[in-house]
């Protein structure tokens, strides 16, 4: 007879022969062979069900998704949202959202409607949250954290569970959302190709040691009447003063020497007693293929121009107004993208 051990050696295909001929030459064995048969079937049943387990689930990388990363020291979430083209063995763009103050990244989701247009034109789009629904960029009082550093800790994360392409990173955001959008092209131009800020403006604090060493391409959305972040910005004496919008907008149309400048102005397409409009100021000619724009919305507040609203009085603003903030963030990320020139140290700009 044979040993165990050379049993479980021998390949399937043997052990059914030998089987056969057990059965042929006594009925002694018949008993054996339809155990060891059975046994058989069953452990192949219970490997194909192990494996087929552990293949994962193409849904688990498409739609929305929450996820998890400590950082710090302290736990951080996000909300991301992956479009159903994703496809693991080709890297797509990647867009931060930041929402604002006691905000979260579910809720500027569904403003900014940002998952239609990552949905549309293929890529992925991640909304994090702020610790106690807020952003600090130099540690928070409570928390002790520096969410600049987060932020480079996501992108690594991020980078590690979907192929992102690293060359096409983009961060926007929303009111303190977009001054950490602003505080982000300071600290972080290597890893991050264009920035937009709506409703969001540079920090007098940052503008003092802003000096990143390559182009920043970016793009400014504010209301001219905007009563939280002021258009003509804060008296220098105040906590956490803003730097005005022009003032901004110089800043880095100077960093990236710029050389030619073009305005246009939109008129809202329906009649209003409050004469909304928007002003589009383009400064262009930049060193590496930068680019700085700016929307001004006319006589506009605190708001994302276009957005998702319960608010009947600005959704019927943003009908009359006729722009779309998210589009037009979209539409200025697409033409930007790190590069080898734009890693090129320049020149440090008169401000």
């Amino acid at each position: 007879m044979i040993s165990l051990l050379n049993y479980l050696l021998i390949s399937e295909s043997d052990r059914r022969g030998i089987y056969i001929q057990m059965y042929k030459k006594s009925s002694c064995f018949k008993y054996i062979f339809l155990s060891l048969l059975s046994t058989t079937l069953a452990v192949s049943s219970n490997s194909i069900q192990i494996e087929a387990k552990s293949i994962p689930r193409e849904k688990i990388f498409r739609g929305e998704n929450y996820g998890r990363l400590t950082n710090q020291g302290k736990l951080r979430t996000y909300y991301m949202y992956t479009p159903k083209s994703y496809n693991p063995k080709h890297a797509m763009s990647l867009v931060l959202m930041f929402h604002g103050d006691n905000g979260s990244g579910n809720s500027i989701a569904k403003i900014s409607r940002f998952n239609n247009l990552a949905e549309v034109f293929g890529f992925i789009a991640v909304y994090p949250n702020g610790l106690d629904h807020q952003w600090s960029f130099t540690g928070h009082v409570k928390q002790k954290v520096d969410d600049i550093s987060f932020v480079a800790a996501l992108i690594g994360h991020i980078e590690q569970i979907r192929n992102i392409n690293t060359r096409k990173i983009y961060a926007t955001g929303f009111s303190q959302g977009g001054i950490l959008t602003q505080a982000l092209a300071c600290k972080l131009p290597n890893k991050i190709a264009a920035f937009a800020s709506v409703a969001g403006s540079l920090s007098a604090r940052f503008a003092r040691s802003c000096q990143p060493t390559v182009s920043i391409s970016m793009m400014m959305i504010n209301g001219t009447n905007d009563l939280s972040v002021h258009y003509h910005g804060d008296p220098i004496t105040q906590k956490e003063a803003l730097v005005s919008i022009p003032e901004t907008i110089n800043f880095w149309r100077r960093h990236d020497q710029c050389t030619s400048s073009s305005q246009s102005q939109h008129l809202a397409p329906t009649k209003s007693h409050n004469h909304l409009g928007v002003k589009t100021f383009r400064y262009s000619g930049c060193r590496n293929g930068s680019e700085v724009l700016q929307f001004a919305v006319v006589n506009g507040g605190h708001f994302w121009p276009g957005g998702a609203s319960t608010d009947p009085k600005l959704n019927r603003l943003n009908i009359q107004l006729g722009f779309n903030a998210s589009k037009a963030i979209w539409s200025f990320f697409q033409h930007h993208s790190l590069s080898t020139f734009k890693a090129v140290t320049i020149k440090k700009a008169k401000r």
